[in-house]
């Protein structure tokens, strides 16, 4: 039975992301324009991240931060290099609907634990590194239950809680949570950060979960 909720997973996926893609249609053209005409070109940000099972994956975003370097050619503080436009994307999750491609083209659902960065599978505990074990998605539980508010050790905590948890009535719940959320704004940055702070590694055991 779960295997056939899997694949009604599988199909819904892709066809809510093809008539999202259809419907935003004008709105990916005019963050496109508005983009291009602000910060120039590449108006997508692509970057390499692991996918189900830990598989490389490039993930789509619309671009949000200005090419900038310090004196000794390092890229600036994000918060230095955050546009105005950017950080209205990023508030009202416009910068990710890009991802609806990736859903479209099999490397994203629209639920799951968010993709994050190659590097930090290295930092993972074993019990962490289990957020891998489902696809990931464009929203996800520890999305509607603090994003980046809350800290690293509960985000990936509530991401292994919804892979030992998963049922399409628990997506359609996070769905119907993620709209509300993005309308309220709600946990777009960690405290003090302008976008997340580094994930530097678990000391201690992983958080309880939901």
């Amino acid at each position: 039975m779960r295997r056939v909720c899997w694949l009604i997973k599988w199909v819904a996926d892709r066809g809510v992301a093809l008539v999202a893609l259809l419907l935003l249609g004008p709105v990916l053209l005019a963050v496109a324009v508005v983009i291009r005409r602000s910060m120039g070109a590449p108006v997508l940000f692509r970057q390499v991240r692991p996918g189900f099972r830990e598989k490389p994956i490039c993930v789509l975003k619309f671009r949000t931060m200005r090419e900038a370097e310090n004196g000794e050619g390092r890229p600036l503080p994000d918060a230095e290099r955050l546009t105005p436009v950017g950080r209205f994307l990023r508030q009202t999750s416009l910068d990710e609907l890009p991802q609806l491609w990736n859903v479209l083209r099999g490397d994203m659902s629209l639920v799951g634990p968010r993709p994050l960065f190659m590097h930090y599978l290295e930092r993972y505990t074993p019990e962490q590194r289990r957020r891998h074990e489902v696809m990931p998605g464009m929203t996800g539980w520890a999305q509607v239950n603090g994003r980046n508010a809350i800290s690293w050790e509960d985000r990936f905590a509530l991401d292994v809680w919804y892979v030992d948890n998963w049922s399409l009535g628990l997506d359609l719940r996070i769905l119907l949570m993620t709209i509300a959320r993005v309308l309220r704004r709600e946990g777009i940055n960690q405290p003090g950060q302008a976008t997340v702070e580094e994930f530097q590694g678990t000391d201690g055991p992983l958080a309880s979960g939901a």
